[in-house]
C-alpha cells in the first residue's frame, strides 16, 4: 500500500513533522473531505459456495462488492441498501442456470438476477460465478486470477445494479466504471487489447 506524504518546508528533507498553520490546513482540508464524502450504501451480502477455493474468501469478495459500491454512492440513483446473493458454482449448475433462465446451453462466466428495488429503495439481486469458467478465461487471456474474478464480481454486481451492455452507449458506461473500480485495487483495465 502506498503511503502519502505531507511535506512542510523542510520536512521532506528532515522528516520533520509539518506544524502550525500547515497542520491545521490539512486537518480542516481532511474533515471537509469527510464531511462531502458520501454515506456508504449498506450492505446485506451472503457468499454461497457449491464449489470450494480458498483464493475467494468471503472477505476479499465482499471487499470487491463494497468498493463498487462506495463508486456508486454519489449517484444521484444510487440504491438506498442493496442485498446480494453471490453463488460460485462448478460448470454443471454454471450451465443448467445459464440454460434454464436464459436458454443457452454452457455455462458463463457470471450470470447476474436481477430484481428491482422495494419499496424502501433496497436494491437486490443473485449473482452466480462460475469458478471452471472464471479459471480458464483467466489462463485464456493470461490475466491472474484475482483480476479477473474481481473483474467478474464487479460486472455481477453492476448488473444487478441495473447497470448493462445491451448497446454500446450502456457498455462505454458500464466497462469505464469497472475499469475505475479496478483501478482503485491496482488491477490493468481488462478491455485494453494488448
Amino acid at each position: 500500500m502506498a503511503r502519502a506524504a505531507v511535506a512542510s518546508k523542510g520536512a521532506a528533507t528532515t522528516g520533520a513533522a509539518p506544524t502550525g498553520a500547515a497542520t491545521k490546513g490539512a486537518i480542516g482540508k481532511a474533515v471537509i473531505a469527510a464531511a462531502e464524502a458520501p454515506a456508504p450504501i449498506p450492505l446485506s451480502l451472503s457468499v454461497q459456495y457449491a464449489v470450494d477455493d480458498d483464493r475467494l474468501p468471503r472477505w476479499r469478495v465482499r471487499r470487491w462488492v463494497a468498493l463498487t459500491l462506495k463508486h456508486l454512492s454519489a449517484s444521484p440513483s444510487a440504491p438506498t441498501a442493496v442485498h446480494l446473493t453471490l453463488r460460485i458454482v462448478g460448470a454443471a449448475e454454471g450451465r443448467r442456470l445459464n440454460r434454464d433462465f436464459r436458454e443457452r446451453d454452457y455455462a458463463t462466466n457470471v450470470l447476474t438476477f436481477e430484481y428491482g428495488d422495494d419499496p424502501s429503495g433496497t436494491t437486490s439481486g443473485d449473482i452466480v460465478l462460475c469458478l471452471p469458467v472464471l479459471v480458464k478465461e483467466a489462463r485464456e487471456q493470461k490475466k491472474p486470477f484475482l483480476n479477473h474474478a474481481a473483474h467478474l464480481v464487479i460486472h455481477g454486481v453492476l448488473h444487478a445494479l441495473g447497470y448493462d451492455h445491451l448497446n454500446a452507449r450502456e457498455a462505454t458506461r458500464m466497462e469505464r466504471l469497472e475499469t475505475r473500480i479496478l483501478a482503485e485495487l491496482a488491477i490493468p483495465d481488462p478491455y485494453r487489447v494488448s
